[in-house]
């Protein structure tokens, strides 16, 4: 991702997937200085997880290429503006023998939307041990996008039936979908199948940033789900407030990854939530862990 040439090389067939690593390729403007735009489908701020993504394009563009990235931190200070690029700035904090750091802002109108750290680390032998990812269903055993919308879009909330409709880069297959058609409270867990929904580039970086930004999708929701509420719920104000993912083994985003998320808290207008992401095979490869506003409007 040095050379922007290398994100364009896809071959998907998806236009979602498409647009999305169009959004992933960052225009250099200076040195350590780059410029994003946002898709035109109607938000009204920047998706969270495309700033997130974008930074981290950002950050990996300055890192040789036989360092991953193994850890961001990031925090959400004001909503994105869709309709003006974004500039990213970043400082190269240090290059060491094994690990190099650095820090982006995200600006628009002359101020900070988001701020993130990045760790790289190149890879080295050691420990080895993981949390078991336990017995779910495969993603062939569950509904398709396609069946979901088929079957249950008549009937859902209109809020919910216009996030399904679009045609998204990243594909969901939720293990239970009680949560989206009724206001029964739940547990705060939740497990979903994820990829994207079109193959991608065979480059590890464009994998990590494409899961930075699906990593964002579903998260916060499970801290609702306690309350017998969602994210589309008008009467809540719901926003992401700082976000943290570590990738700990190599993976592909376009292959099925089980993102199995709760929430042990929420209060005082904030709700905290957590996420593993494994292979089919069981194999934990990224962990996050995420704090958003949960708000009742007056």
């Amino acid at each position: 991702m040095n050379d922007s040439s290398a994100e364009s090389k896809a071959t998907t067939g998806n236009s979602a997937v498409e647009g999305l690593l169009a959004i992933l390729d960052l225009e250099p403007l200076e040195q350590n200085l780059f410029r994003g735009m946002s898709p035109q489908v109607g938000w009204q701020r920047v998706f969270g997880g495309q700033v997130i993504g974008q930074a981290l394009v950002a950050a990996s563009r300055t890192v040789e290429e036989e360092r991953p990235v193994h850890s961001l931190h990031g925090y959400f200070m004001r909503p994105g503006d869709p309709s003006v690029p974004i500039i990213y700035e970043v400082d190269r904090i240090r290059d060491g023998g094994s690990f190099t750091t650095r820090r982006v802002v995200a600006i628009q109108h002359g101020k900070a939307i988001f701020s993130m750290s990045a760790s790289f680390h190149a890879r080295e032998e050691g420990l080895d041990h993981q949390i078991d990812m336990g017995e779910v269903p495969g993603p062939e055993d569950l509904p398709s996008e396609a069946e979901l919308k088929e079957k249950f879009l008549a009937v859902a909330p209109e809020s919910v039936r216009r996030y399904w409709e679009r045609e998204r880069p990243i594909e969901l297959r939720p293990v239970d979908l009680a949560h989206y058609f009724s206001r029964k409270k739940l547990e705060p867990s939740q497990k979903v199948w994820v990829r994207a929904s079109s193959r991608l580039p065979d480059d590890a970086r464009i994998h990590s940033c494409v899961l930075a930004y699906a990593s964002d999708m579903t998260l916060l929701d499970t801290a609702l789900f306690a309350h017998g509420t969602s994210v589309f719920d008008n009467k809540l104000q719901v926003a992401s407030l700082d976000h943290a993912m570590w990738f700990h083994r190599p993976f592909r985003a376009d292959e099925w990854l089980l993102y199995s998320e709760d929430s042990p808290s929420a209060s005082g207008g904030r709700g905290f939530t957590r996420g593993s992401l494994y292979t089919r095979e069981g194999v934990l490869v990224a962990s996050s862990a995420q704090e958003g506003l949960i708000r009742v409007r007056k």
